[in-house]
Protein backbone atom coordinates (compact mmCIF):
# COMPACT_ATOMS: atom_id res chain seq x y z
CA UNK A 1 0.00 0.00 0.00
CA UNK A 2 1.39 3.40 -0.94
CA UNK A 3 1.11 6.22 1.55
CA UNK A 4 3.08 9.36 2.26
CA UNK A 5 3.64 11.80 -0.58
CA UNK A 6 6.77 13.94 -0.57
CA UNK A 7 7.98 16.65 -2.89
CA UNK A 8 11.28 16.15 -4.64
CA UNK A 9 12.12 19.14 -6.83
CA UNK A 10 9.32 19.47 -9.38
CA UNK A 11 7.99 15.99 -8.67
CA UNK A 12 5.79 14.40 -6.03
CA UNK A 13 6.79 10.89 -4.99
CA UNK A 14 4.60 8.38 -3.19
CA UNK A 15 6.42 6.40 -0.52
CA UNK A 16 5.33 3.01 0.79
CA UNK A 17 2.92 3.13 3.70
CA UNK A 18 4.35 1.82 6.94
CA UNK A 19 1.05 1.09 8.69
CA UNK A 20 1.32 -2.64 9.19
CA UNK A 21 -0.47 -3.43 5.94
CA UNK A 22 -3.74 -1.69 6.87
CA UNK A 23 -5.55 -0.63 3.70
CA UNK A 24 -6.66 2.97 3.23
CA UNK A 25 -10.40 3.25 2.72
CA UNK A 26 -11.78 5.13 -0.27
CA UNK A 27 -15.55 5.20 -0.40
CA UNK A 28 -16.85 6.26 -3.80
CA UNK A 29 -20.35 6.38 -5.18
CA UNK A 30 -23.78 7.93 -4.95
CA UNK A 31 -26.16 5.10 -4.06
CA UNK A 32 -29.93 5.34 -3.56
CA UNK A 33 -31.55 3.22 -0.85
CA UNK A 34 -34.51 3.15 1.53
CA UNK A 35 -34.87 2.86 5.27
CA UNK A 36 -37.55 0.62 6.73
CA UNK A 37 -40.23 1.62 9.25
CA UNK A 38 -37.85 0.84 12.14
CA UNK A 39 -35.15 3.15 10.78
CA UNK A 40 -32.87 0.41 9.45
CA UNK A 41 -30.85 0.74 6.27
CA UNK A 42 -28.58 -1.58 4.32
CA UNK A 43 -25.04 -0.28 4.01
CA UNK A 44 -24.29 -0.57 0.27
CA UNK A 45 -22.29 -3.70 -0.57
CA UNK A 46 -19.42 -1.74 -2.13
CA UNK A 47 -18.97 0.20 1.12
CA UNK A 48 -19.16 -3.01 3.22
CA UNK A 49 -16.44 -4.56 1.05
CA UNK A 50 -14.23 -1.51 1.54
CA UNK A 51 -14.67 -1.73 5.34
CA UNK A 52 -13.91 -5.45 5.36
CA UNK A 53 -10.81 -5.03 3.19
CA UNK A 54 -9.49 -2.43 5.62
CA UNK A 55 -10.28 -4.62 8.62
CA UNK A 56 -12.66 -2.04 10.12
CA UNK A 57 -15.87 -3.53 11.44
CA UNK A 58 -17.16 -0.69 13.61
CA UNK A 59 -18.69 2.61 12.48
CA UNK A 60 -19.49 5.87 14.26
CA UNK A 61 -22.39 8.05 13.09
CA UNK A 62 -23.00 11.73 13.79
CA UNK A 63 -24.83 14.64 12.21
CA UNK A 64 -22.59 16.61 9.87
CA UNK A 65 -21.40 19.96 11.21
CA UNK A 66 -22.11 21.95 8.04
CA UNK A 67 -24.83 20.12 6.10
CA UNK A 68 -28.18 18.45 6.90
CA UNK A 69 -26.83 14.92 6.52
CA UNK A 70 -25.38 12.13 8.62
CA UNK A 71 -21.78 10.98 8.44
CA UNK A 72 -20.56 7.40 8.98
CA UNK A 73 -16.93 7.20 10.10
CA UNK A 74 -15.05 3.90 10.16
CA UNK A 75 -13.72 3.52 13.73
CA UNK A 76 -10.11 4.10 12.63
CA UNK A 77 -11.05 7.36 10.88
CA UNK A 78 -13.19 8.49 13.84
CA UNK A 79 -10.36 7.78 16.29
CA UNK A 80 -7.89 9.74 14.16
CA UNK A 81 -10.31 12.68 14.01
CA UNK A 82 -10.88 12.53 17.76
CA UNK A 83 -7.12 12.54 18.36
CA UNK A 84 -6.66 15.50 16.00
CA UNK A 85 -9.51 17.46 17.61
CA UNK A 86 -8.40 16.67 21.15
CA UNK A 87 -4.81 17.71 20.35
CA UNK A 88 -6.07 21.20 19.42
CA UNK A 89 -8.19 21.62 22.55
CA UNK A 90 -7.24 22.42 26.12
CA UNK A 91 -9.10 20.35 28.72
CA UNK A 92 -8.86 23.29 31.12
CA UNK A 93 -10.60 25.75 28.79
CA UNK A 94 -14.38 25.72 29.25
CA UNK A 95 -15.08 26.78 25.65
CA UNK A 96 -12.85 24.02 24.32
CA UNK A 97 -14.59 21.49 26.55
CA UNK A 98 -18.00 22.69 25.31
CA UNK A 99 -16.91 22.26 21.68
CA UNK A 100 -15.58 18.77 22.36
CA UNK A 101 -18.70 17.81 24.33
CA UNK A 102 -20.99 18.96 21.54
CA UNK A 103 -18.95 17.11 18.93
CA UNK A 104 -18.98 13.77 20.77
CA UNK A 105 -22.47 14.02 22.29
CA UNK A 106 -24.06 13.67 18.85
CA UNK A 107 -22.03 10.57 17.97
CA UNK A 108 -23.09 6.97 18.38
CA UNK A 109 -21.57 3.61 17.56
CA UNK A 110 -23.18 1.75 14.68
CA UNK A 111 -22.97 -2.00 14.21
CA UNK A 112 -23.98 -3.91 11.13
CA UNK A 113 -26.12 -7.02 11.53
CA UNK A 114 -25.40 -10.22 9.60
CA UNK A 115 -27.31 -8.83 6.60
CA UNK A 116 -25.38 -5.53 6.51
CA UNK A 117 -28.20 -3.47 8.06
CA UNK A 118 -27.79 -0.82 10.72
CA UNK A 119 -30.19 1.29 12.75
CA UNK A 120 -30.43 5.06 12.33
CA UNK A 121 -31.73 6.60 15.54
CA UNK A 122 -34.88 8.73 15.46
CA UNK A 123 -32.95 11.84 16.50
CA UNK A 124 -30.56 11.36 13.58
CA UNK A 125 -33.42 10.69 11.14
CA UNK A 126 -35.05 13.94 12.23
CA UNK A 127 -31.78 15.93 12.19
CA UNK A 128 -31.11 14.90 8.58
CA UNK A 129 -34.73 15.30 7.43
CA UNK A 130 -34.84 11.67 6.31
CA UNK A 131 -38.18 10.19 5.37
CA UNK A 132 -37.76 6.87 3.58
CA UNK A 133 -35.56 7.37 0.52
CA UNK A 134 -31.90 8.04 1.30
CA UNK A 135 -28.71 8.48 -0.62
CA UNK A 136 -25.32 7.16 0.47
CA UNK A 137 -22.48 9.30 -0.85
CA UNK A 138 -18.92 8.05 -0.57
CA UNK A 139 -16.71 10.90 0.62
CA UNK A 140 -13.25 9.33 0.51
CA UNK A 141 -12.79 7.98 4.05
CA UNK A 142 -16.34 8.65 5.29
CA UNK A 143 -19.88 7.99 4.05
CA UNK A 144 -22.63 10.60 4.04
CA UNK A 145 -26.29 9.67 4.37
CA UNK A 146 -28.68 12.19 2.85
CA UNK A 147 -32.41 12.48 2.58
CA UNK A 148 -32.97 11.76 -1.11
CA UNK A 149 -34.85 15.03 -1.55
CA UNK A 150 -32.01 17.06 0.03
CA UNK A 151 -29.02 15.38 -1.59
CA UNK A 152 -29.05 17.39 -4.82
CA UNK A 153 -29.24 20.66 -2.87
CA UNK A 154 -25.78 19.98 -1.43
CA UNK A 155 -24.04 20.05 -4.79
CA UNK A 156 -22.65 23.13 -6.49
CA UNK A 157 -23.86 24.39 -9.82
CA UNK A 158 -21.72 22.81 -12.57
CA UNK A 159 -20.16 26.11 -13.66
CA UNK A 160 -19.28 27.10 -10.07
CA UNK A 161 -17.87 23.63 -9.45
CA UNK A 162 -15.66 23.79 -12.55
CA UNK A 163 -14.33 27.27 -11.70
CA UNK A 164 -13.66 26.41 -8.06
CA UNK A 165 -11.95 23.13 -8.89
CA UNK A 166 -9.82 24.83 -11.53
CA UNK A 167 -8.78 27.48 -9.02
CA UNK A 168 -7.96 24.91 -6.36
CA UNK A 169 -5.93 22.70 -8.67
CA UNK A 170 -3.88 25.61 -10.06
CA UNK A 171 -2.50 26.46 -6.63
CA UNK A 172 0.42 24.82 -4.86
CA UNK A 173 -0.83 22.16 -2.44
CA UNK A 174 -0.83 23.44 1.15
CA UNK A 175 0.45 20.08 2.40
CA UNK A 176 1.99 17.70 -0.12
CA UNK A 177 1.63 14.85 2.43
CA UNK A 178 -2.15 14.85 1.91
CA UNK A 179 -2.12 14.87 -1.89
CA UNK A 180 -2.41 11.88 -4.27
CA UNK A 181 0.76 9.97 -5.01
CA UNK A 182 3.21 9.82 -7.84
CA UNK A 183 2.11 13.01 -9.56
CA UNK A 184 4.45 15.29 -11.39
CA UNK A 185 4.41 18.89 -10.35
CA UNK A 186 2.61 21.08 -12.86
CA UNK A 187 3.30 24.65 -13.92
CA UNK A 188 3.80 26.80 -10.88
Amino acid sequence: MWGKVVRCGDFYLSLPNNDGGRQTMRFLGNIEAKIDSKGRAFLPASFRKELQAAGDDCLVMRKDIFQPCLVLYPASVWNAQMDALRSRLNRWDSTHQAVFRQFVADAETVTLDANGRFLISKRHIEAAGIEQAVRFIGMDDTIEIWSDRRADESFMEQEDFAKTLESLMKTEPADADTQGGGQQGGNR
